[in-house]
């Protein structure tokens, strides 16, 4: 990833709303949301989804596909991937010590599901 790609696909999470359609869709997984059922989700206005949903595709960290007459969004792993990958590829090679476990990412905790 260049520095440029990277710097977009930041700036398009650096707010809290878009930040939250993002970590919803990639919550969901590659089946995706159509529009209707993230304005249900998040509570926010067609208009102001829509402006958040693009700025996302324009950095190119949620891609849509149409199916029938929906159109679903889900995030382009890849290219979360590689943001990460680029945010992390460089860590600690200038220390003086040895920290390749500190400069893994670590998942989020989160709480555990209960079986039904």
């Amino acid at each position: 990833m260049k520095s440029t790609e990277a710097v977009n696909s930041l700036s398009a999470l650096a707010s809290d709303p878009r930040l939250k359609v993002y970590r919803l869709l990639v919550k969901r997984g590659p089946e995706g949301y159509t529009p209707s059922e993230l304005i249900e989700l998040l509570g926010v206005p067609a208009p102001t989804l829509s402006f958040h949903l693009k700025g996302l595709a324009q950095a190119g960290l949620v891609v849509s596909r149409r199916e029938s007459r929906n159109l679903y969004y889900s995030p382009n792993f890849d290219r979360m991937n590689a943001l990460v990958g680029f945010l992390t590829e460089n860590c600690c090679s200038l220390a003086n010590e040895a920290c390749a476990a500190d400069c893994e990412p670590v998942a989020a905790s989160s709480p555990l599901r209960k079986r039904a």
